[in-house]
């Protein structure tokens, strides 16, 4: 699942633990989201790594 997938499925259920006073619905809608978060810090990680490493490759064969 994408990271806003999960930051939604936690929203949902962290709403629905508000309605219902399920302490543990919102703990897990709260977990979700966090999940989502470092889902995507780490897609961010992922792609600049990739930015630099295609970038230190352009360089590389520029100079041959």
């Amino acid at each position: 699942m994408s990271g806003n997938t999960d930051d939604l499925k936690g929203r949902v259920k962290q709403a629905v633990g508000d309605l219902t006073n399920d302490d543990d619905l919102k703990r897990e809608g709260k977990a979700d989201q966090a999940g989502a978060r470092i889902k995507d810090a780490a897609e961010n990680l992922k792609n600049k790594v990739g930015e630099t490493v295609d970038a230190v490759k352009d360089k590389l064969n520029h100079k041959k």
